[in-house]
């Protein structure tokens, strides 16, 4: 076959998506090049975009690294990501990394466009694409004078922190999240935020040096290099830097041939055989493209996970762990679980005792946080020896939808308490939970959490929880999972996995049956409460709730 599109380098082959759209940029700041003479060349002038008021808005000047919203916007459609099958077995621990994609290839050579066509293709949840353009390393003032006057070669691998892009790439690969710096091109700077990135179950690392670390090559599991004409490149550069950049015409031409050309040659081209692929000719070789997809696809299938069915036959006949805490069984709160459990109590009198035994399950969580000795002064004069919170601040994080019923006793008890929120619905035709959306708040991880869903049947949906609280930094015995009933099950799959988080429940039912309903159970507590029609099979909880 002569010439093909996609072709193959002699070197051997290890052979929540999700990617924010451009967003306008603020308007540049004084032009860079101040120092330099500023004559436009008028042989160039057919190749950038016109000047004058039909302009239009600068767009995007900050490095693309955006999980949110998670979408893909394309010229024929609008791709919305499904949820994130689990990345962890019955264990509690990820079994396999994410698949890190890397893509080189020389300055405006059309990385980010095959990124983009990538995902597309693969058209599964949870890609994630990092751009080597967020870890240029902070400059001192010298350099960024010499910046200003386009005098800094930005296109060498000392001008990338590769310290922090590994750590960054080993801990998305291995499922945790990571906080990423927005670099602006406007001051050459980074900016004050940072965006977090999680949920990778695909990561594609794009950028210019993406081959030039060896530690670096050695995390991606596929290497694919973008290969455009020189000509193509420059006139691409041009038109990035000065409508999006705020950069003048002499000023890119002379940094590209003073560095960018240079720099190509010595440190990028060379990159090219370490590429298990070469894609010729950029985002214009489908060929090209629809090979990688393929492979990828079938990487993914031997990811997959069954976790649910794994839980249901595991565990069985143990005694109940120790980080169990069961609310006291009083003639009050059995009274109050023979209403709600009934299947004739109405809307109102099941809302109103639910509500009655969160508030007093969260109080007894909350004994459960650590304290410490204080003294106080009375009113009297006298000093009195009591007790008070330890840790830093509770939050709370409710699992959508019947968590977020047990919100208000959380609030009425713990004042100025943060809140988070994740949904995890079960996928139909695998049976398996699903994480479709989690917003937690920042520095989560130095608070104690307290884990909230009504009913745990398997413990699928709060294992996934915990998982992400997990990868999200906060530490195993800093989470109290806290459910109005659960099944032994659920108590014994979440303990197993995680032996240091605290379960607190009011009661502990001792069966499940073969479609997950906790038996003798207390129906689906998000329909009985929200007033909803039940799901098509009637599941207990809202663990098998399906996708709207």
């Amino acid at each position: 076959m002569a010439a093909p599109p996609a072709s193959m380098s002699a070197a051997p082959s290890p052979l929540q998506s999700a990617v924010a759209p451009d967003v306008p940029g603020r308007p540049a700041e004084q032009n860079e090049t101040a120092c330099e003479d500023r004559s436009n060349a008028g042989t160039l002038d057919r190749l950038l975009p016109p000047v004058g008021t039909g302009r239009s808005p600068r767009k995007r000047t900050t490095s693309q690294c955006k999980s949110e919203p998670p979408l893909l916007r394309t010229s024929k459609r609008t791709i919305y990501t499904a949820g994130r099958p689990p990345w962890y077995n019955e264990h509690g621990t990820q079994s396999k990394e994410a698949f890190a994609i890397g893509l080189g290839g020389g300055s405006a050579s059309g990385k980010t466009t095959v990124a983009r066509m990538i995902i597309e293709a693969l058209d599964v949840p949870w890609v994630v694409l990092l751009s080597m353009d967020s870890f240029y390393k902070v400059l001192t003032q010298q350099q960024q004078e010499q910046a200003a006057c386009n005098n800094f070669n930005f296109d060498h691998p000392d001008a990338f922190d590769f310290d922090l892009i590994i750590s960054t790439l080993k801990k998305l690969k291995q499922g945790r999240s990571v906080q990423v710096p927005i670099y602006d091109f406007t001051t050459h700077s980074r900016k004050k935020d940072w965006k977090t990135l999680y949920g990778a179950n695909v990561i594609i690392f794009e950028g210019i040096m993406a081959f030039a670390d060896k530690t670096l090559l050695e995390l991606l599991d596929m290497k694919i290099f973008v290969d455009t004409d020189s000509d193509i490149r420059l006139v691409r550069r041009l038109r990035r830097d000065i409508s999006e950049r705020g950069r003048d015409i002499e000023g890119v031409i002379k940094q590209y041939n003073k560095f960018v050309k240079p720099a190509f040659d010595q440190y990028i081209q060379p990159t090219m055989r370490l590429a298990d692929i070469v894609v010729p000719r950029g985002s214009g070789n489908t060929v090209a493209i629809d090979l990688i997809v393929q492979h990828v696809h079938s990487q993914l299938e031997e990811r997959e996970l069954s976790v649910r069915a794994a839980l249901a036959s595991a565990h069985q006949c143990h005694p109940l762990p120790q980080t169990l805490s069961v609310l006291k069984s009083t003639p009050q709160v059995r009274g109050m679980h023979t209403i709600i459990r009934d299947k004739e109590t109405s809307r109102d009198e099941f809302i109103f005792y639910s509500k009655r035994l969160m508030r007093l399950l969260i109080e007894h969580a909350l004994s459960f946080l650590p304290f410490q000795d204080c003294t106080v002064q009375t009113p009297q004069g006298q000093d009195y020896v009591g007790k008070c919170y330890a840790g830093k601040q509770i939050t709370g994080v409710s699992i959508l939808r019947a968590g977020e019923t047990m919100e208000p006793a959380l609030r009425a008890v713990c004042k100025d308490v943060r809140i988070g929120t994740i949904l995890i619905q079960t996928n139909q035709l695998t049976g398996e939970p699903e994480l479709h959306y989690l917003r937690l708040p920042k520095d989560i991880s130095d608070d104690h959490v307290i884990l909230m869903d009504c009913t745990v049947s398997t413990g699928a949906a709060a294992m996934m929880a915990v998982r992400v609280l997990l990868d999200h930094d906060v530490p195993e015995d800093k989470i109290f999972l806290l459910s109005l009933l659960m099944a032994e099950m659920g108590v014994h799959s979440v303990a197993y996995a995680f032996p240091r988080v605290r379960i607190i429940t009011t009661a502990v039912d001792k069966r499940v049956n073969d479609l997950f309903r906790i038996i003798p159970g207390i129906g689906n507590f998000g329909d009985r409460y929200f007033g909803t029609d039940a799901v098509p099979d009637g599941s207990d909880d809202d663990e098998a709730a399906t996708v709207s």
